[in-house]
């Protein structure tokens, strides 16, 4: 009997042997690395979600994205100042961090499912801390591309690993809740970064900047050499191309393109928008954008959890349309400030439930595929949306662009429906956890 249930529960061995009033208790490492009483056939961690090591993941990606939003609204100013940089020049510049992450993610998609994608996480998460310094030297705008180019490299390979580390660590019937907590922690730093770094750099002091967010990364690093992750045999097979790309990713992957559009549009041009219409600060804006994505992202990935993607995903989508329209429509600073909170709710269930859709069914050593599969969808979603939307604007101005952004959420909502719901549904049509 007690091999029979080491063998149903994936049990490692027994580590503990205590008898009780003559009565005797077995104690079992299960593969979720914890106590299992095998006399009360009970697993108590293997549905706890904020356990030490996710725990971990968790804030060093929040320390990590905090230095990451440090540079959002520093840079043009830092190099604007110190080499007179044109808007062009500061516009390639900022393009090169994108660049350089849609490429590296489906090669760090692949290393993750091929290699240790813990040992790719720190190495990744070490070089991203380190190149901060690098800022500190320039001496050209070629030199910042370059620091700029290899950001976005490590970026791309330790955002995929640190998703797919959390993915592992979550339990399956709390996916959805995990992945939206995960997620909010980038959430977070996106609302405070730039804040703190404003009031860090002051009068141009950008090398104290520099420094903090090398340290704030270097921090998320000595919490990210704590966590312990599940030992997952990687995969033995040979490198094809097709072996970049995880099938049963492509159809929310492609659906999430078309979401990210519109974003890529609001969060470039948004700033702009608001001082065409007598709005001369977006910080609130971004603020009630943040908190809507933030409250979402928790609450949508209980109800995937609970229900699956359909209704929550419709809303998400529906909410999307509705903000979207508000935006172009009504043009004054309620119109603007709440469209700020219907979108961030949009945003929030979609980014949530459509990464857990991703990593639904698919085995853990292709999660890094599915991840950077996902992912690297979602940042060509966004730079699409920028020169897009840019176009746009320039014919048919700020009312037409936003009014056409909401047209392409429509066209997400209809392949949603008819596309990627069916193929989530017939891949979960054995899984009890989801009553579709």
């Amino acid at each position: 009997m007690l091999l029979f249930l080491m063998s149903v529960h994936g049990i490692n061995s027994v580590y503990a042997l205590n008898v009780q009033d003559n009565k005797t208790n077995y104690f079992v490492k299960c593969k979720y690395n914890c106590r299992f009483d095998l006399k009360k056939n009970n697993c108590s961690m293997k549905n706890r979600l904020w356990t030490k090591d996710f725990t971990l993941i968790t804030v060093a990606n929040l320390l990590m994205a905090v230095a990451f939003y440090f540079m959002v609204p520093v840079l043009p100013v830092f190099l604007s100042d110190n080499f007179s940089a044109t808007e062009s020049q500061i516009g390639l510049v900022l393009s090169f961090y994108t660049i350089a992450a849609l490429l590296i993610r489906p090669f760090a998609g692949y290393a993750l499912d091929v290699v240790s994608r813990y040992s790719i996480y720190v190495v990744s998460l070490l070089l991203f801390s380190t190149v901060f310094f690098g800022y500190v030297w320039a001496t050209s705008i070629l030199f910042v591309l370059v620091l700029r180019f290899m950001h976005g490299l490590t970026w791309g390979s330790m955002s995929t690993a640190g998703s797919t580390i959390a993915v592992d660590l979550v339990p399956q019937k709390r996916r959805g809740e995990g992945i939206g907590i995960f997620g909010l922690s980038m959430t977070i730093a996106m609302a405070i970064g730039p804040l703190i770094a404003i009031a860090i750099t002051g009068d141009s002091a950008y090398e104290r900047l520099f420094y903090t967010a090398a340290g704030f990364s270097f921090f998320g690093l000595v919490l990210a050499l704590f966590v312990r992750v599940p030992k997952i045999k990687p995969l033995k097979r040979k490198f094809k191309i097709s072996s970049l790309i995880e099938k049963r990713a492509l159809p929310v992957s492609l659906n999430v393109f078309l979401v990210t559009i519109p974003y890529g549009g609001i969060i470039s041009f948004i700033a702009l928008y608001g001082r065409s219409i007598g709005i001369e600060s977006s910080g609130l804006f971004f603020l009630l954008i943040a908190v809507g994505i933030a409250i979402s992202r928790i609450l949508s990935g209980k109800s995937f959890d609970r229900v699956g993607p359909k209704m929550i995903c419709i809303l998400g989508l529906s909410l999307l349309i509705v903000g979207l329209a508000n935006l172009a429509l009504n043009k004054t600073s309620w119109g603007y400030h709440s469209s700020a909170l219907i979108v961030g709710f949009g945003f929030g269930i979609i980014m949530a439930t459509f990464q857990a859709i991703a990593n639904h069914n698919v085995e853990a050593d292709k999660r890094g595929a599915a991840n950077s599969t996902y992912l690297t969808l979602f940042d060509s979603g966004i730079g699409v949306g920028m020169l897009l939307v840019g176009y746009l604007i320039q014919v048919v101005g700020y009312s037409g662009a936003y009014i056409l952004c909401g047209v392409i959420e429509v066209l997400a909502l209809i392949v949603f429906i008819f596309y990627t719901l069916p193929r989530f549904e017939k891949s979960s049509y054995n899984d009890y956890s989801y009553q579709l």
